[in-house]
Protein backbone atom coordinates (compact mmCIF):
# COMPACT_ATOMS: atom_id res chain seq x y z
CA UNK A 1 0.00 0.00 0.00
CA UNK A 2 0.95 3.76 -1.31
CA UNK A 3 2.72 5.36 2.04
CA UNK A 4 2.30 8.85 3.06
CA UNK A 5 5.62 8.64 4.96
CA UNK A 6 7.88 11.18 4.25
CA UNK A 7 5.74 12.15 1.23
CA UNK A 8 5.52 16.36 0.92
CA UNK A 9 1.62 16.37 0.71
CA UNK A 10 0.26 20.10 -0.57
CA UNK A 11 -3.66 21.25 0.30
CA UNK A 12 -5.02 24.02 -0.48
CA UNK A 13 -7.71 25.72 1.78
CA UNK A 14 -6.11 24.60 4.99
CA UNK A 15 -7.25 26.50 7.71
CA UNK A 16 -10.52 25.27 8.88
CA UNK A 17 -12.64 22.07 8.36
CA UNK A 18 -11.50 19.00 6.29
CA UNK A 19 -8.59 21.17 5.05
CA UNK A 20 -7.38 21.57 8.09
CA UNK A 21 -7.92 17.94 9.47
CA UNK A 22 -6.49 16.92 6.34
CA UNK A 23 -3.19 18.31 7.19
CA UNK A 24 -2.94 17.72 10.80
CA UNK A 25 -4.01 13.61 9.41
CA UNK A 26 -0.98 13.46 6.90
CA UNK A 27 1.51 14.60 9.44
CA UNK A 28 0.42 12.08 11.68
CA UNK A 29 1.25 9.83 8.78
CA UNK A 30 4.20 11.04 8.03
CA UNK A 31 4.02 13.17 5.44
CA UNK A 32 5.39 17.01 4.62
CA UNK A 33 3.19 19.23 4.22
CA UNK A 34 3.23 22.47 2.21
CA UNK A 35 -0.39 24.22 3.36
CA UNK A 36 -2.29 27.41 1.74
CA UNK A 37 -5.16 29.85 2.65
CA UNK A 38 -6.13 33.68 2.19
CA UNK A 39 -5.97 34.31 5.66
CA UNK A 40 -1.74 33.19 6.90
CA UNK A 41 -2.54 33.64 10.25
CA UNK A 42 -4.95 31.93 11.05
CA UNK A 43 -3.76 29.24 8.61
CA UNK A 44 -1.05 29.12 11.06
CA UNK A 45 -3.44 28.95 14.17
CA UNK A 46 -5.72 26.16 12.93
CA UNK A 47 -1.90 23.82 11.77
CA UNK A 48 -0.21 24.93 15.52
CA UNK A 49 2.86 23.67 13.74
CA UNK A 50 6.16 25.74 14.07
CA UNK A 51 8.45 23.75 12.24
CA UNK A 52 9.66 24.64 8.85
CA UNK A 53 10.88 21.06 8.62
CA UNK A 54 7.40 19.09 8.82
CA UNK A 55 5.42 22.79 7.12
CA UNK A 56 5.16 25.70 4.90
CA UNK A 57 2.88 27.96 5.24
CA UNK A 58 1.77 30.11 1.94
CA UNK A 59 -0.84 32.51 1.86
CA UNK A 60 -2.62 32.15 -1.28
CA UNK A 61 -6.31 32.53 -3.14
CA UNK A 62 -6.46 29.85 -5.44
CA UNK A 63 -8.95 31.81 -7.45
CA UNK A 64 -5.74 33.51 -8.88
CA UNK A 65 -3.32 31.79 -10.96
CA UNK A 66 -0.08 33.73 -10.02
CA UNK A 67 -1.14 32.25 -6.24
CA UNK A 68 -1.32 28.64 -6.95
CA UNK A 69 1.95 29.20 -9.07
CA UNK A 70 3.83 30.61 -6.33
CA UNK A 71 1.90 28.14 -3.61
CA UNK A 72 3.23 24.72 -5.98
CA UNK A 73 6.54 26.21 -6.61
CA UNK A 74 7.32 27.17 -3.05
CA UNK A 75 6.57 23.31 -2.32
CA UNK A 76 8.97 22.48 -5.21
CA UNK A 77 11.56 24.85 -4.14
CA UNK A 78 11.75 23.61 -0.52
CA UNK A 79 11.56 19.76 -1.13
CA UNK A 80 12.19 19.39 -4.77
CA UNK A 81 9.04 18.01 -5.24
CA UNK A 82 5.48 17.31 -4.51
CA UNK A 83 4.21 13.55 -4.55
CA UNK A 84 0.46 14.33 -3.20
CA UNK A 85 -1.89 17.55 -4.11
CA UNK A 86 -5.10 17.77 -2.19
CA UNK A 87 -7.18 20.05 -4.26
CA UNK A 88 -9.56 20.93 -0.86
CA UNK A 89 -9.97 24.68 -1.43
CA UNK A 90 -14.03 25.17 -1.63
CA UNK A 91 -17.27 27.30 -1.26
CA UNK A 92 -21.00 26.77 -1.31
CA UNK A 93 -24.25 28.91 -2.27
CA UNK A 94 -27.51 28.88 -1.48
CA UNK A 95 -29.53 30.89 -3.70
CA UNK A 96 -32.00 30.15 -6.84
CA UNK A 97 -30.57 30.97 -10.03
CA UNK A 98 -32.72 33.62 -10.87
CA UNK A 99 -32.49 35.57 -8.07
CA UNK A 100 -27.97 35.05 -8.05
CA UNK A 101 -25.73 37.44 -9.21
CA UNK A 102 -23.87 36.23 -11.59
CA UNK A 103 -20.89 37.14 -9.94
CA UNK A 104 -21.78 34.53 -7.61
CA UNK A 105 -21.44 31.46 -9.88
CA UNK A 106 -18.34 32.94 -11.46
CA UNK A 107 -16.20 33.11 -7.69
CA UNK A 108 -17.70 29.64 -7.31
CA UNK A 109 -16.15 28.20 -10.85
CA UNK A 110 -12.88 30.20 -10.29
CA UNK A 111 -12.30 28.71 -6.64
CA UNK A 112 -13.56 25.55 -7.08
CA UNK A 113 -13.23 24.79 -10.68
CA UNK A 114 -10.20 27.31 -11.82
CA UNK A 115 -8.25 26.52 -8.47
CA UNK A 116 -7.92 23.06 -8.95
CA UNK A 117 -6.81 23.64 -12.60
CA UNK A 118 -4.35 26.17 -11.50
CA UNK A 119 -2.81 24.54 -8.61
CA UNK A 120 -2.75 21.11 -10.61
CA UNK A 121 -1.18 22.56 -13.44
CA UNK A 122 1.61 23.47 -11.63
CA UNK A 123 2.21 20.21 -9.57
CA UNK A 124 1.04 17.87 -12.16
CA UNK A 125 5.10 17.24 -13.95
CA UNK A 126 6.54 16.51 -10.42
CA UNK A 127 3.53 14.27 -9.57
CA UNK A 128 3.95 12.43 -12.32
CA UNK A 129 7.79 11.68 -12.35
CA UNK A 130 7.31 10.78 -8.71
CA UNK A 131 3.71 8.35 -9.37
CA UNK A 132 2.14 10.48 -6.63
CA UNK A 133 -1.81 11.59 -6.45
CA UNK A 134 -3.98 14.54 -7.65
CA UNK A 135 -6.97 14.77 -5.52
CA UNK A 136 -9.98 16.43 -5.74
CA UNK A 137 -12.42 17.44 -2.91
CA UNK A 138 -15.52 17.24 -4.92
CA UNK A 139 -19.40 16.80 -3.55
CA UNK A 140 -22.59 14.74 -4.41
CA UNK A 141 -22.99 17.93 -6.28
CA UNK A 142 -20.65 16.42 -8.90
CA UNK A 143 -22.80 13.65 -9.65
CA UNK A 144 -26.12 15.33 -9.32
CA UNK A 145 -27.04 19.16 -9.65
CA UNK A 146 -28.63 20.27 -6.43
CA UNK A 147 -31.63 22.99 -6.45
CA UNK A 148 -30.55 26.66 -5.18
CA UNK A 149 -26.51 25.54 -5.83
CA UNK A 150 -26.38 26.02 -9.34
CA UNK A 151 -23.19 27.11 -8.79
CA UNK A 152 -21.61 24.99 -6.51
CA UNK A 153 -23.24 22.08 -8.85
CA UNK A 154 -21.31 23.34 -12.01
CA UNK A 155 -18.29 23.99 -10.46
CA UNK A 156 -18.23 20.31 -8.82
CA UNK A 157 -19.29 18.73 -12.11
CA UNK A 158 -16.36 20.69 -13.79
CA UNK A 159 -13.75 19.33 -11.51
CA UNK A 160 -14.44 15.35 -12.37
CA UNK A 161 -15.10 15.65 -15.84
CA UNK A 162 -11.36 18.04 -15.58
CA UNK A 163 -10.56 14.75 -13.25
CA UNK A 164 -11.67 12.12 -14.78
CA UNK A 165 -10.23 13.63 -18.24
CA UNK A 166 -6.23 13.89 -16.43
CA UNK A 167 -6.61 10.51 -14.86
CA UNK A 168 -7.07 8.46 -18.08
CA UNK A 169 -4.03 10.99 -19.67
CA UNK A 170 -1.79 9.77 -17.24
CA UNK A 171 -3.15 6.19 -16.92
CA UNK A 172 0.35 4.79 -18.32
CA UNK A 173 2.57 6.55 -15.96
CA UNK A 174 1.53 5.30 -12.34
CA UNK A 175 0.62 8.75 -11.37
CA UNK A 176 -2.77 8.55 -9.81
CA UNK A 177 -6.26 11.06 -9.97
CA UNK A 178 -8.93 10.78 -7.46
CA UNK A 179 -11.97 12.43 -6.46
CA UNK A 180 -13.84 11.98 -3.44
CA UNK A 181 -17.24 13.40 -2.11
CA UNK A 182 -17.85 13.62 1.17
CA UNK A 183 -21.42 13.89 2.39
CA UNK A 184 -22.28 16.61 4.53
CA UNK A 185 -19.42 17.44 6.54
CA UNK A 186 -19.42 19.35 9.69
CA UNK A 187 -17.00 22.58 8.54
CA UNK A 188 -17.45 25.95 8.18
CA UNK A 189 -18.17 25.96 4.35
CA UNK A 190 -21.74 26.29 4.82
CA UNK A 191 -21.06 29.57 6.78
CA UNK A 192 -19.24 31.01 4.37
CA UNK A 193 -21.54 30.28 1.44
CA UNK A 194 -22.97 32.74 -0.36
CA UNK A 195 -26.19 34.15 -1.09
CA UNK A 196 -27.90 35.68 -3.57
CA UNK A 197 -26.01 38.75 -3.40
CA UNK A 198 -22.53 37.07 -2.87
CA UNK A 199 -22.58 37.24 0.21
CA UNK A 200 -21.75 35.04 3.27
CA UNK A 201 -24.89 33.37 4.76
CA UNK A 202 -23.28 33.29 8.25
CA UNK A 203 -25.63 30.32 9.21
CA UNK A 204 -26.38 26.80 8.26
CA UNK A 205 -29.47 25.49 7.52
CA UNK A 206 -27.63 21.24 8.90
CA UNK A 207 -27.69 20.10 12.41
CA UNK A 208 -23.85 20.37 12.49
CA UNK A 209 -23.90 17.93 15.34
CA UNK A 210 -25.57 15.24 13.03
CA UNK A 211 -22.72 15.05 10.70
CA UNK A 212 -19.63 13.34 9.89
CA UNK A 213 -16.62 15.30 11.66
CA UNK A 214 -13.79 16.84 9.67
CA UNK A 215 -11.48 14.35 11.31
CA UNK A 216 -13.19 11.52 10.09
CA UNK A 217 -13.74 12.69 6.72
CA UNK A 218 -9.61 13.14 6.94
CA UNK A 219 -9.12 9.49 7.49
CA UNK A 220 -11.05 8.58 4.88
CA UNK A 221 -9.41 10.29 2.16
CA UNK A 222 -5.94 9.71 3.65
CA UNK A 223 -6.66 6.21 3.56
CA UNK A 224 -7.95 6.50 -0.60
CA UNK A 225 -4.73 8.09 -1.31
CA UNK A 226 -3.21 5.36 0.39
CA UNK A 227 -5.00 2.68 -1.54
CA UNK A 228 -4.93 4.85 -5.14
CA UNK A 229 -8.71 4.68 -5.13
CA UNK A 230 -10.58 6.05 -8.10
CA UNK A 231 -13.30 8.24 -6.65
CA UNK A 232 -15.04 7.38 -3.24
CA UNK A 233 -18.61 8.34 -2.39
CA UNK A 234 -18.44 8.47 1.54
CA UNK A 235 -21.99 7.97 2.78
CA UNK A 236 -24.70 5.70 1.81
CA UNK A 237 -26.90 8.56 1.44
CA UNK A 238 -24.31 10.00 -1.30
CA UNK A 239 -24.37 6.42 -2.88
CA UNK A 240 -28.22 5.76 -3.12
CA UNK A 241 -28.09 9.27 -4.72
CA UNK A 242 -26.06 8.69 -7.26
CA UNK A 243 -27.53 5.11 -7.64
CA UNK A 244 -30.94 6.31 -8.17
CA UNK A 245 -30.26 9.41 -10.21
CA UNK A 246 -27.91 7.22 -12.91
CA UNK A 247 -31.23 4.98 -13.05
CA UNK A 248 -34.49 6.65 -12.02
CA UNK A 249 -33.74 10.36 -12.81
CA UNK A 250 -36.88 11.62 -13.19
CA UNK A 251 -37.19 10.29 -9.63
CA UNK A 252 -34.18 12.09 -8.13
CA UNK A 253 -35.68 15.20 -9.28
CA UNK A 254 -38.45 14.81 -7.06
CA UNK A 255 -36.40 13.16 -4.49
CA UNK A 256 -34.01 16.23 -4.20
CA UNK A 257 -36.67 18.84 -4.73
CA UNK A 258 -38.46 17.77 -1.63
CA UNK A 259 -35.29 16.88 0.10
CA UNK A 260 -34.39 20.56 0.03
CA UNK A 261 -37.40 22.01 0.10
CA UNK A 262 -37.62 20.89 3.95
CA UNK A 263 -34.04 22.60 4.71
CA UNK A 264 -34.77 25.81 7.38
CA UNK A 265 -35.27 28.71 5.01
CA UNK A 266 -35.40 26.75 1.96
CA UNK A 267 -35.03 29.06 -1.31
CA UNK A 268 -37.36 26.53 -2.94
CA UNK A 269 -40.60 27.69 -0.80
CA UNK A 270 -40.83 30.61 -3.70
CA UNK A 271 -41.18 28.11 -6.29
CA UNK A 272 -43.41 25.33 -4.04
CA UNK A 273 -46.06 28.62 -2.99
CA UNK A 274 -46.54 29.84 -6.69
Amino acid sequence: MYSLQNKIVAITGASSGIGQALAIEAMHRGAKIAVCARNIEKLKQAIGVDDPEKVLYIQADVSKEADCELFINAAINKWLRIDVLINNAGISMRALFEDADLSVIRELMDINFWGTVYCTKYAVKSIRENKGTVVGVSSIAGYRGLPARTGYSASKFAMQGFMEALRTELLSTGANVMWVSPGFTASNIRNVARSADGSAQAETPLDESKLMTAEECAKIICDSIQKRKRTVIMTGQGKLTVLINKLFPRLADKLVFNHFLTEPNSPLQKYKAS
